[in-house]
């Protein structure tokens, strides 16, 4: 079901794509954090912003 209303778009981009992923262990953490939440890394990158697209 794809989005079309460009502020629900915008909301879902919000919550799903502004996180932080730690390169030790994969976790998904805030994009506050300095430190992984489950092994304490501070190797944390931005998550990636591009949508994925179906292969067809």
């Amino acid at each position: 079901m794809p989005l079309t209303d460009p502020e629900k778009l915008q909301i879902v981009q919000k919550r799903v794509f502004i996180k932080k992923v730690c390169r030790e262990c994969g976790a998904l953490n805030s994009v506050r954090a300095t430190k992984c939440r489950k092994c304490h890394s501070t190797n944390l990158r931005l998550k990636k912003k591009d949508l994925p697209t179906k292969k067809s």
